[in-house]
């Protein structure tokens, strides 16, 4: 199984500083550390990946420690789409920019790639943090770009930032493009996104954000407000404990969710990626939510 993989890795990590003469504190502490994960990675030796039928093309899912508990194409990169936001989020996050600033939508936040429209009209003003949450949780695109925009050094400086954050996360099988996904040049393995989630787990901005169901914007003077909504509809369902969540769509990237939530009270990172139904990865999100709630009954 996959997650045997995980507890490979992690015999190597910890037994080589041993290797090196550690305390006998110290090798007992390791000692504990590979029980752990041990017996972490043989509680999903009940699940049978064969029973999860998945209509996503890459998939991967991971416990609280790393195990993958099932895999599919996972260091195959492909195009993320708004995924992408995830990053555009920690990169403007980790600029410690004044968050409460306003900012402008001006004609260079339109797309013109794929000329999709927006609710932002030419003049909107709203502040760096509520056009933060716009792109996060309703993955606004001109928010995104007026984002990256009024980044110092403009939108160059800003696709470079992301590219440097990738690295440092370790995401080698990852490039970015622009801030929103609407390019195609956004690409990232299921692994790499997975360490991506984990990394935005660190920021309580993006967790909010990104599981907020509604909120409402006032960015015209004279008009009253806009209410947006998540593009995550599983947000709406009971029966999920979400964390933290992005969707993405372009034709060349299909339908993409990424996802950490916990399930059967387990904290999992889930990446779907390449989905061809609009409502195909929240129908996956349930299978895989049914068949680990089910495989661990027994």
């Amino acid at each position: 199984m996959k997650s045997l993989v995980g507890c490979s890795l992690l015999l190597f990590l910890f037994v080589l500083p041993a290797a090196a003469g550690t305390s006998p504190a110290a090798e007992e502490v390791q000692v504990a550390l590979l029980q752990s994960s041990a017996d972490s990675a043989d509680r999903w030796n009940t699940l049978n990946p064969k029973r999860l039928k998945l209509r996503s093309r890459a998939a991967l899912i991971l416990d609280h420690d790393g195990h993958v508990i099932y895999g599919k194409a996972v260091d195959e990169p492909r195009p993320i789409a708004s995924i992408t936001k995830l990053m555009t989020a920690m990169v403007i996050l980790d600029a410690g920019l004044p968050m409460q600033e306003k900012l402008k939508i001006t004609k260079q936040d339109r797309d013109l790639l794929r000329l999709t429209g927006s609710r932002l009209k030419y003049g909107a003003t709203l502040t760096r943090e509520k056009l933060l949450r716009l792109a996060l949780m309703a993955s606004e695109n001109r928010a995104a770009a007026a984002l990256a925009r009024t980044f110092p050094g403009g939108r160059g400086a800003f696709v470079a930032a992301m590219n440097r954050k990738a690295r440092e996360l370790g995401m080698t099988h990852s490039r970015f493009a622009d801030p929103t996904g609407l390019d195609a040049g956004n690409m990232a393995s299921p692994r790499d996104l997975a360490r991506m989630v984990r990394a935005a787990l660190n920021y309580p901005l993006i967790r909010e954000a990104t599981t907020t169901r509604t909120t409402e914007v006032r960015p015209y003077r004279k008009r009253g407000p806009l209410r947006f909504g998540n593009t995550n509809r599983l947000l709406r369902n009971k029966a999920w404990q979400i964390e933290l969540s992005k969707t993405g769509y372009i034709n060349e990237a299909g339908r993409c969710l990424v996802m950490q939530a916990r399930i059967a009270g387990e904290p999992m990172t889930i990446v779907l990626l390449d989905s061809f139904g609009k409502l195909t990865p929240f129908g996956d999100s349930n299978r895989i939510r049914k068949w680990i709630e089910k495989g661990l009954k027994g």
